[in-house]
C-alpha cells in the first residue's frame, strides 16, 4: 500500500528549483552555480565554499560548483569506520555540501564496502529519499545518482524500501528540468536491470494507473523492460493474460511514450505466446485456429481491446514479412 505522502507526491509534479539559496547558518551564502553540462566537482564542493573567496564579493562569500561523479570514477573512502560512523548525521544535516559529501559516500560504500552498509541501509534510504525531494538541484541530482548505485549493490535485498525511492524517481523523471530528468530516467534503467521483475512488476503496475500521465509513461517503460526479463518460462509463469490486459490498457494512453511501450511489451508477448504453443505437443483435440494469437486476445480482451492489439501485432509481423 503506497502512504498518503506518496499518493500526494505522486499527483503533483515538483516545483522548478530555486537557483540560489543563502546557508541557513553562519555569515556567509553558499550560491549553487552549475555549469552549462552541469558538470562540476561535487567532490571538492567544501574546498570552494569554505576555502576559496570570490574577488569581489567580500569577506566570507564563496562561489560553490558541483560535479556529477560517474560510478566507475568514484574512489574508495579513506576510513570504512569513520564514513558509517558520520554517514546519517551528514546525509540529515541542514547544509547541503555536507549532505552531497554524505551521498557521495553512500554510493562509495555501496560500490566498495556494500556488506559493510547492509545493516543501516533502512536508515540511508529515507534520508536518501529526503535528499531526492530537496528543491536543490544538486543535492537532488547526486541523490538520484546514489539510488542508482544502490540499486546495482543490493538487488533485490532492498526490495523493502522501494516503494518511496520509486516514487520519487518517477516524479523526477517527469520533470521539466532535463538534467534531473536524464539523470532519474537512468536511475529507472539501473532498478529495472538489477532489481528481479518478479518482484519489481507488482510495484509499478499501481502507477500505470496513476492520475499524471506523465507518471504513467514512466512506470509504463520501466514495465516494458522488466517483462522480458522474466524470461519465456517466467513470462508464462506470470500470466501472458494478465500482462496482454496492462499493455492493452497502455495502448490508448495520454502519451505517445507509454503507447510505445506498450507496443513493445504485446510483440514479445505475442512472440512468447508462439513460440511456447509452436513448441508444445500437439493433441488430437488441438487445432490450429484455437491456438493462434488472434484467438487468444479476443478470449481475454474487450472487442475493442483485442482488435487494438491485433492491429499493432499484425502490423509488425507485416513488416517483418516485407523486410525478409
Amino acid at each position: 500500500m503506497m502512504s498518503e505522502t506518496a499518493l500526494r507526491d505522486l499527483n503533483t509534479l515538483p516545483s522548478s528549483d530555486r537557483k540560489n539559496e543563502s546557508s541557513s547558518k553562519g555569515s556567509f551564502a553558499k550560491p549553487f552555480v552549475g555549469s552549462a553540462n552541469e558538470n562540476v566537482d561535487v567532490s571538492l564542493v567544501s574546498t570552494h565554499v569554505n576555502g576559496n573567496q570570490t574577488g569581489n564579493a567580500g569577506p566570507g562569500i564563496a562561489n560553490s560548483e558541483v560535479e556529477y561523479i560517474d560510478s566507475e570514477n568514484l574512489i574508495d573512502v579513506e576510513d570504512i569506520d569513520t564514513s558509517l560512523k558520520t554517514l546519517i548525521a551528514g546525509l540529515d544535516s541542514k547544509d547541503w555540501v555536507v549532505v552531497c559529501e554524505a551521498l557521495n559516500n553512500v554510493r562509495r560504500l555501496s560500490i566498495f564496502h556494500k556488506e559493510a552498509m547492509l545493516d543501516i541501509l533502512g536508515d540511508v534510504i529515507p534520508l536518501v529519499v529526503k535528499s531526492l525531494k530537496n528543491p536543490r538541484s544538486a543535492v537532488c541530482k547526486t541523490a538520484i545518482m546514489t539510488a542508482a548505485d544502490i540499486f546495482s549493490a543490493y538487488n533485490d535485498r532492498m526490495i523493502d524500501l522501494l516503494d518511496p525511492l520509486l516514487v520519487q524517481l518517477l516524479l523526477k523523471s517527469s520533470q521539466d528540468k532535463r538534467f534531473v530528468c536524464e539523470a532519474a530516467e537512468k536511475a529507472l534503467v539501473a532498478m529495472t536491470t538489477w532489481v528481479s521483475p518478479i518482484l519489481l512488476l507488482p510495484k509499478l503496475q499501481p502507477y500505470l494507473k496513476n492520475r499524471n500521465p506523465r507518471i504513467r509513461a514512466k512506470a509504463s517503460m520501466c514495465f516494458s523492460r522488466s517483462v522480458p526479463r522474466l524470461g519465456v518460462e517466467g513470462i508464462k509463469e506470470y500470466g501472458i493474460d494478465k500482462l496482454i490486459q496492462v499493455a492493452s490498457s497502455q495502448l490508448s494512453d495520454q502519451l505517445p511514450e507509454s503507447r510505445e511501450a506498450a507496443r513493445t511489451l504485446l510483440l514479445e508477448l505475442q512472440s512468447v505466446y508462439e513460440k511456447s504453443h509452436d513448441s508444445a505437443p500437439a493433441t488430437v483435440s488441438d487445432s490450429p485456429e484455437m491456438d493462434s494469437w488472434e484467438n487468444f486476445c479476443q478470449s481475454k480482451l474487450s472487442p475493442l481491446s483485442a482488435q487494438a492489439v491485433l492491429r499493432v501485432t499484425n502490423i509488425a509481423r507485416e513488416g517483418l514479412v516485407i523486410g525478409s
